[in-house]
């Protein structure tokens, strides 16, 4: 084995800093270059540099839940290319759950790698979320959209434009796709360009030894911070609802601590046939985000704070699921593992959780007919209530967790689609009480001004998101369709023009006692030698 370089820990923190604003740089790039709301002003995507072997070197403060569409796409390629049959100027597109690492179809997956001296030394991979394949259906994963394993998109630097024509074919809104596809390209190129010009300038081989010090850094803070935990078993068990399940079904963790390691044993129904399953790469990326919050939120998205990490889910069930199960939302499930893990940990270290936040990724897709014809496929998540913490209120109406979208502006939405937004609120006293509060879930009413169809997804419509030290719980969400109440959640529906669509997200859990939450001074001082 090769003696791996020594560096000086400055060089080392240069080289990551230059690696941590090249993928933000990247995502600029992205959000600035695309087309669609959905990453224009949404910024549903993703950008990330990886080493040669499928390591992540670095990923941008985007979306957690796209860790899971990488980190199992670029060792896919290299298992099923290998290393020699790829070139420079090659450009793999991909998006299948099963054969690819993707976590859901909608993400499409471009990476690029990046070759020095005629060697092939890191990639350059982003995700962004092409709003398409609407209107489907989720008993599997075939009604879900087109399936796409890694494949060519450029040979050598030339676009392969069979396989361009036989994607866009199968989308809704092609014009939008082929924008959003070279925006992709186009910061990817970005991304290899600036570590080409990083190696230049400090020599390839600083440049991988500093990528191995930074795994190993971040390692080595995730054991620490892991130590810092007592040591024990912990568990928790959380009621799972959506409008795609005929009953609540029941999910558990059990959390093991022991040193510096930790391991996650999941517990859950078997697989469902909605799109509600999650693949074992989400599950990876939730575990990963979920740990990091709670150990550490310094150390540094590399592969190296994976190592002390273990996670045990059951291969077909909802939370590691096989093929053919469908995956479209399982953003939503998602959020409710972050609970879990929260939940659990509460118990051991109650200052370093929230409250349980809105636990839901409510989502309105709408598709219709302009009047030249043409489709139109407009997709939003809307947030809702974040956690109280043990010394603040929670925060009010924002994507929390797995989803780190934007909500979409009025007027953005109002400027592309036949649809008006009648209303856009927070849901007063959603959060649930406490000393401090939890955050407040929103309100969107949309009026269709124009026939179309649309399709909704969300949870805790029956459930609450739960309080901690006895903080009482959040309120639930629900969908109202010209006036009636949850009446329409299991399939789309069309509207005719004057529909009124109501959305109303789930608030958040309280935290402490509500009686220390008093307006007067003595109670403030109560409140901070408490919880300071």
């Amino acid at each position: 084995m090769a003696t791996r370089m020594k560096l000086n820990p400055i060089t080392v923190e240069v080289i990551g800093s230059a690696f941590a604003s090249t993928v933000e740089e990247m995502g600029e790039a992205l959000v600035r270059a695309s087309y669609s709301t959905n990453i224009k002003e949404r910024r549903d995507c993703s950008t990330a540099l990886f080493d040669a072997q499928g390591r992540m070197l670095c990923q941008a403060e985007h979306i957690p839940m796209h860790l899971g569409s990488f980190i199992g796409f670029i060792p896919w390629i290299l298992r099923h290319f290998g290393e020699d049959r790829i070139e420079q100027g090659d450009v793999f597109m991909g998006n299948d759950a099963y054969e690819g690492g993707g976590t859901h179809l909608p993400d499409i997956v471009i990476a690029e790698p990046i070759f020095v001296e005629g060697k092939l030394v890191a990639w350059a991979i982003n995700t962004a979320h092409h709003s398409d394949f609407a209107d489907r259906g989720h008993a599997h994963i075939y009604q879900e959209g087109l399936r796409i394993p890694p494949v060519r998109l450029y040979r050598k630097g030339e676009l392969q434009e069979d396989i361009q024509r036989m994607f866009l074919l199968n989308c809704q809104v092609p014009a939008e796709r082929i924008s959003d596809l070279r925006a992709q390209i186009a910061a990817n190129r970005l991304g290899v360009i600036r570590m080409t010009d990083l190696c230049a300038k400090y020599g390839l081989d600083m440049v991988l030894a500093a990528g191995e010090d930074l795994m190993d850094y971040a390692e080595r803070k995730m054991r620490a911070g892991i130590k810092a935990i007592p040591d024990g078993v912990y568990r928790f068990s959380d009621t799972f609802d959506s409008e795609a399940l005929e009953v609540p079904l029941d999910l558990s963790v059990t959390i093991e601590v022991k040193d510096d390691q930790i391991s996650f044993d999941f517990v859950s129904p078997p697989q469902v046939a909605a799109g509600l399953n999650v693949v074992y790469t989400a599950l990876l990326a939730t575990v990963y985000y979920a740990i990091k919050t709670v150990v550490d939120p310094t150390i540094l998205p590399n592969a190296g704070l994976a190592r002390p990490i273990t996670v045990n889910a059951v291969e077909g069930t909802l939370l590691n699921c096989a093929h053919p199960a469908a995956v479209d939302g399982r953003i939503t499930a998602c959020q409710r593992v972050v609970d879990l893990i929260h939940g659990a940990l509460a118990q051991v270290v109650p200052d370093r959780v929230t409250a349980a936040s809105n636990g839901s990724v409510a989502v309105a897709s709408f598709n219709g007919r302009r009047e030249d014809g043409s489709l139109w496929v407009y997709l939003e998540t809307i947030g809702g209530g974040f956690g109280a913490r043990h010394n603040k209120d929670g925060l009010d109406g924002v994507h929390v967790h797995m989803t780190n979208t934007s909500n979409l502006p009025v007027e953005a939405l109002e400027n592309e689609y036949p649809i008006t937004l009648r209303r856009y609120e927070l849901v007063d006293g959603s959060g649930g009480d406490g000393t401090f509060v939890g955050g407040m879930g929103l309100r969107r009413v949309y009026r269709a001004e124009k026939a179309c169809r649309v399709q909704v997804m969300g949870a805790r419509l029956t459930s609450q998101p739960w309080g901690l030290e006895g903080g009482k719980p959040g309120a639930s969400g629900h969908f109202t369709l010209n006036g009636i109440r949850n009446g329409f959640e299991r399939a789309s529906v069309d509207l005719a023009p004057g529909d009124v669509l109501e959305i109303v997200t789930p608030g958040a859990g309280g935290y402490g006692d509500p009686a220390l939450r008093l307006d007067d001074l003595r109670a403030r001082d109560l409140r901070e030698k408490r919880f300071v």
